[in-house]
């Protein structure tokens, strides 16, 4: 039994794979993790553990789990199955990592986009020779609403909402219209970029804000809320 922990910017995923099932899943607030840890390894006879971190609390808690199992620190030392062409792979974020793997597993020998809505949109591509790229880093929804009420004096803290119609009648629905509209353009705008240079691309849309985002999208893509988790457990069983 593996447990997978994938430390967000906001929340905490733990995750518990026996080879390649789920049969767990929880998003927990930072506060709760060694409780909620120590829970999962009695319940489960976990085995082996990773932990992937954007966080500051990414030791302490690979620090906790490597004194009652076996755990790796995904870092940009880490063994990966694919050939990482990023000018700076020192800088690619491990989050980014696991995504990658994710969709090399997922799509062996195709050409892969991955697109991650969470705090930030990350856009990553790898090439059907198992060759890494890069990709993009983007604003995330809530990032963007944040950012009109913080550096305006006027406009409101909304919580997002799809627009019914590209023409805002009032300051809320104008401002639903811009960033919604235009995160589903960008991302479009993005995919036909790829379309155009990659043969066959796949596409994979995952993060917090895919369910909320996919609706909107016109593009034909693979949603899977899940995809980061797979990937950290490929990375931890391809280093066993």
């Amino acid at each position: 039994m593996n447990l997978i922990i994938d430390v967000g910017n906001t929340r905490v995923k733990v995750a518990v794979f026996e080879k390649d099932a789920i049969l767990s899943v929880l998003r927990i607030s930072p506060e709760m993790i060694f409780e909620v840890l120590e829970k999962k390894i009695k319940k489960y006879g976990i085995t082996n553990a990773i932990v992937s971190s954007v966080g500051e609390k990414s030791l302490e808690i690979y620090t906790f789990l490597n004194k009652r199992v076996p755990t790796i620190l995904l870092n940009q030392e880490t063994k990966i199955p694919f050939i990482n062409k990023y000018a700076t792979p020192k800088t690619l974020g491990v989050d980014r990592i696991a995504l990658v793997v994710s969709a090399l597993n997922s799509f062996p020998n195709k050409n892969v986009l991955v697109i991650d809505a969470g705090t930030c949109i990350t856009f990553d591509f790898i090439n059907a020779k198992k060759e890494y790229l890069g990709g993009a880093i983007s604003l995330g929804l809530m990032m963007r609403y944040k950012a009109l009420h913080n550096f305006t004096a006027k406009l409101p803290l909304l919580t997002p909402e799809i627009p019914d119609n590209y023409i805002g009648d009032s300051s809320e629905k104008s401002m639903h219209s811009g960033i919604v509209n235009g995160i589903i353009a960008e991302i479009e705008g993005v995919i036909e970029k790829y379309e155009r240079d990659f043969n066959n691309l796949t596409i994979v849309l995952t993060g917090g804000d895919a369910k909320f985002l996919a609706k909107q999208l016109k593009k034909g893509i693979f949603a899977n809320p899940n995809f980061l988790l797979e990937g950290l457990n490929s990375i931890l069983k391809y280093n066993l």
